[in-house]
């Protein structure tokens, strides 16, 4: 709803005014906008519109709008334009070295204009591949696909055709292009080729044996005319002397003398025949020597330029080769030296990882073992000397298994013992024997004082700690005994 606003003096209908001129203002920027977005396409353009342009491309969307004159509505935000220039392009193509189907190299520099296309799906094409390029770059991309289909059609045809055909060859030429040209929305508007040479001189060496050809043609053609008019003189020579002798002769003299004139002047005409026959021959002769030299001199001057050609080629196949071949063993080597050294930098690595990772596992287990020594001394009230007989004594009864097993496993099948019934302190040698045999193994006791400790009193016979042994003396003998 619009406000309306009223005063007591009369002026309620100013708000009301500016409101309506504020949306009259409004709604012609509106339609002015909206009719800028019209635009029109030129008859020598192409409106390309991109942006929201409708379904039909890939996954439904369509890449662009392609418009050749008339006009259309660019909605604005969702779409925009953009202008391909129709004007025809000129492009060189100096082609060089092409290799034709006789393996003779051909220069064969030409002239191409193209221009974008306006077929539908064409001008798609252009649309997608060509729109913002500057027209140098156009040029360049056309100029790289015309070398290529240019080479390829060189190849397929010799210079005998490449030379005489050329609607042929520009046939051939147009249809390779424009096909490519296509793919990128040009199209082939005309094809000049200016001349066609080849390296070796074969073009020009068939020139010559056509001139040489034309020019003996004419030789031959010169002569026979000759000829022809020497026997017409000839001829009317004849008839006139003929005449001649018939009016001047008489009638007495008559058939004879006249059959005298007949023939001398018919001998007088075959000698003359026979003598234009034989230079018109000899000039013929003389015509055709002359073309087959300058025929046998182009071809020697072909074979020698196609002989130089090949040595050319050969040398440089096996320059090339060789030259490959020693780049080839250069990286060979310097690929084996490199993995040498990386496979010697990680051994060594290997190496040093290995050792390091033993020196900690050495430090480690020298570190756990320190640290439980330090627990076992304080375990004894700080006492190195009391943590060691502690340590001792845990280990005892592996000693007494060690001493216990001295004798375990020793096997005496039999035991002779010569006993002459004499006693030795009330003991006879066979107990002795065996007494002997069980004190050779050390005492328990002195085992324990050995260590420094002493065995528990419990364990004693007397339940006293038995003292430290003491090598007994052997007591003397009595003077008595």
């Amino acid at each position: 709803m619009i406000p309306v606003f009223l005063s007591g003096n009369g002026s309620g209908g100013t708000p009301i005014l500016v409101l309506v001129l504020v949306i009259v203002v409004v709604f012609f920027a509106v339609v002015a906008s909206l009719l800028s977005r019209y635009r029109k396409c030129p008859s020598d353009k192409i409106m390309v519109i991109y942006g929201k342009v409708g379904g039909g491309g890939k996954a439904g969307v369509q890449a662009a709008k392609c418009l050749h004159g008339g006009a259309t509505f660019i909605w604005p935000v969702i779409q925009a334009y953009e202008y391909l220039d129709l004007t025809p392009i000129s492009i060189s193509v100096d082609l060089k070295s092409a290799l034709s189907r006789q393996n003779i190299r051909v220069d064969a520099p030409c002239k191409f204009t193209v221009g974008i296309s306006t077929e539908p799906t064409v001008m798609q094409n252009a649309a997608e591949r060509l729109l913002g390029l500057k027209l140098n770059e156009v040029q360049e991309l056309s100029r790289d696909i015309i070398f290529g289909q240019l080479r390829l059609v060189i190849a397929t045809m010799d210079i005998e055709e490449i030379n005489t055909d050329r609607d042929k060859f520009l046939a051939a030429v147009s249809n390779n292009v424009e096909g490519e040209l296509k793919k990128i929305g040009l199209r082939l508007i005309n094809v000049n080729m200016t001349d066609i040479t080849d390296e070796s001189g074969y073009i020009q060496a068939l020139g010559k044996e056509a001139a040489a050809k034309a020019i003996n043609d004419a030789k031959i053609s010169v002569a026979e005319k000759n000829r022809d008019g020497n026997i017409g003189a000839a001829n009317a020579e004849r008839d006139q002397r003929i005449q001649v002798s018939s009016a001047d002769s008489d009638a007495v003299k008559g058939e004879n003398e006249a059959k005298i004139v007949i023939a001398n002047s018919e001998s007088n005409r075959r000698q003359q025949s026979a003598e234009a026959e034989r230079k018109a021959t000899a000039a013929e002769k003389v015509a055709e020597a002359k073309a087959a030299e300058e025929a046998y001199a182009a071809q020697q001057q072909a074979e020698i330029a196609r002989a130089s050609r090949e040595e050319a080629t050969m040398e440089a196949d096996i320059i090339v080769k060789a030259e490959i071949e020693k780049r080839r063993m250069e990286i060979d080597a310097e690929a084996q030296a490199e993995r040498i050294r990386r496979q010697a930098r990680g051994e060594a690595d290997a190496i040093f990882a290995k050792m390091e990772a033993q020196a900690r596992g050495v430090e480690e287990m020298l570190s756990k073992q320190a640290a439980g020594l330090g627990k076992i001394v304080e375990a004894a009230g700080g006492s190195a000397d009391s943590a060691v007989k502690m340590m001792i004594a845990d280990k005892l009864d592996e000693l007494v298994k060690i001493q216990t097993e001295a004798i375990r496993n020793l096997k005496i099948d039999k035991i002779t013992v010569w006993d002459g019934g004499t006693q030795d302190g009330g003991k006879t040698a066979t107990a002795n024997f065996a007494s002997g045999l069980l004190k050779s193994l050390p005492p328990l006791n002195d085992m324990f004082q050995m260590a420094g400790l002493s065995l528990p009193g419990f364990l004693s016979v007397d339940g006293k700690t038995p003292p430290p042994a003491v090598e007994e003396e052997e007591a003397p003998e009595s003077p008595g005994k």
